[in-house]
């Protein structure tokens, strides 16, 4: 008999550790939930100012403190830590507040993180600077890009749109009116269709007037064609489009250039230098411009298309100058975009503030991305594997950069969304012509409840 219960004893235990290592590999946010978060929170709380002595993130006590702690007690001066706040769990890690010691900055703290992250045992450590002598930590317990899981509530507004999770499990969020123009690139099955798939269905649910141009017949963007204010599925139609567009932002201007020309009486609240300024009655809707392959834009092979190459990217890099004011955006995606394409290719690529870099087939490529923002993401870009679809480095020209992963959205639910949202597509005159025609969806007739009998005399 005791032979049986130390029997069970072990195979339970084994059972135990068993089914721990199936969950941190399977289930990764329910195993960090049952074991992950008590075991790094006890790890924390025992070695925090060994783990802080031994990063060199301690200062030499004041000397009152000395004073008190040699008149109360008889211990050994010890160095200070920073100061630790209330540790707070979150279902991918944990955040906590350092208030730093006199002498240190938020720097100190970053440059110690991969040791941080070894001493505690999680996945990930990120330093964020909240106000001057006070830094967050945030710690994730596991790779939150395996598998994503978007946060279920993020605070956007107006054109703010998240779409892909970030390596520290927070929200990527697009917001236009802080980074009006965007080059996404990437290579074949590398994600860049599926971000841009979640941009559309994203902006779809607010009042904005999406435009697409697509020439590869429009594959890409024909399934959203119910929400689209208009379409170009070749470079004929995008020669005709875009100089619409640019039409349509000199008229916006005309319209914030009478505005600021009112009576010199008027309150300065109400004299504005782009559209946002102008009474919500009179703003024009703000319109996306989605380039998808922008190479095919470039690429000629006679003298005329020459000469209508020169005259669509004269009108793009018109729109990128100038279009953030008459509130126009751009989101060019291609596999490659660099000097190489021709004249304008830079100039154009120079106005486009983010830069999304998903899987290249070579650096050069990951370069033109990001080598003239933040040149060590380029490094990060080459390393994406394959085996990754969706996954890219987000850089700005701020030098900043990031690792994120775009959820999986099919193109069924993509364009289901499109159609049931086709009704909040603004009305712009402008591109009515460019509308793209949408199929009337066929009625089925219902089925009877009950199979006809025949009538028998």
């Amino acid at each position: 008999m005791t032979d049986l219960v130390t029997w069970a004893e072990l195979g339970g235990s084994l059972a135990a550790i068993g089914g721990a290592a199936y969950a941190r590999h399977a289930h990764p946010a329910a195993y960090w939930s049952t074991v992950g978060l008590p075991v790094s929170v006890a790890r924390l709380l025992a070695s925090y100012s060994s783990t802080m002595d031994a990063c060199g993130l301690t200062v030499e006590p004041s000397r009152w403190r000395a004073l008190a702690v040699k008149a109360t007690t008889r211990r050994e001066i010890r160095p200070v830590p920073p100061r630790r706040g209330m540790i707070r769990p979150t279902s991918t890690g944990l955040r906590l507040r350092l208030r730093l010691a006199p002498g240190q900055e938020p720097a100190d703290v970053a440059a110690s993180a991969e040791r941080l992250r070894h001493a505690w045992g999680v996945h990930a450590v990120y330093v964020r600077d909240v106000k001057p002598g006070v830094v967050e930590l945030r710690l994730v317990g596991f790779d939150v890009l395996r598998k994503v899981r978007m946060p279920r509530r993020t605070v956007c507004g107006p054109l703010q749109v998240p779409v892909a999770l970030r390596e520290d499990a927070t929200a990527f969020v697009r917001d236009y009116r802080a980074v009006p123009h965007e080059l996404v690139l990437g290579a074949t099955l590398s994600g860049k269709s599926m971000f841009l798939r979640s941009l559309i269905v994203a902006l779809a649910a607010q009042s904005v007037a999406l435009v697409g141009i697509d020439c590869k017949r429009g594959v890409e963007l024909a399934p959203f064609a119910p929400r689209l204010s208009g379409l170009a599925t070749d470079p004929e139609q995008a020669a005709e489009l875009l100089p619409v567009l640019v039409k349509e932002m000199e008229d916006r201007y005309d319209l914030i250039k009478a505005r600021q020309g009112i009576a010199p009486g008027t309150p300065d609240e109400e004299i504005t230098s782009d559209i946002w300024g102008l009474p919500e009655d009179e703003r024009p809707a703000p319109i996306v411009l989605f380039v998808d392959e922008v190479a095919e834009l470039f690429l000629v092979a006679t003298r005329k298309e020459e000469e209508r190459r020169d005259e669509m990217v004269t009108q793009l890099i018109r729109l990128a100058q100038l279009g953030r004011a008459a509130g126009i955006y751009l989101e060019v995606c291609g596999q490659r975009f660099g000097a190489e394409l021709g004249k304008g290719a830079t100039m154009l690529r120079a106005q486009l503030t983010g830069r999304v870099c998903h899987r290249v087939n070579d650096e050069a490529s990951a370069k033109m991305a990001l080598g003239d923002i933040a040149p060590e993401a380029v490094y990060a870009a080459c390393s994406i594997a394959a085996e990754l679809p969706g996954l890219a480095v987000v850089g700005d020209t701020s030098g900043g950069w990031s690792r994120i992963r775009t959820p999986y959205l099919s193109l069924a639910d993509a364009a289901a969304t499109c159609r049931e949202t086709a009704h909040l597509a603004p009305d712009v005159p402008a591109l009515t012509p460019f509308r793209p025609y949408v199929p009337p969806v066929p009625v089925k007739e219902p089925k009877p409840v009950a199979a006809p009998a025949p009538v028998t005399e």
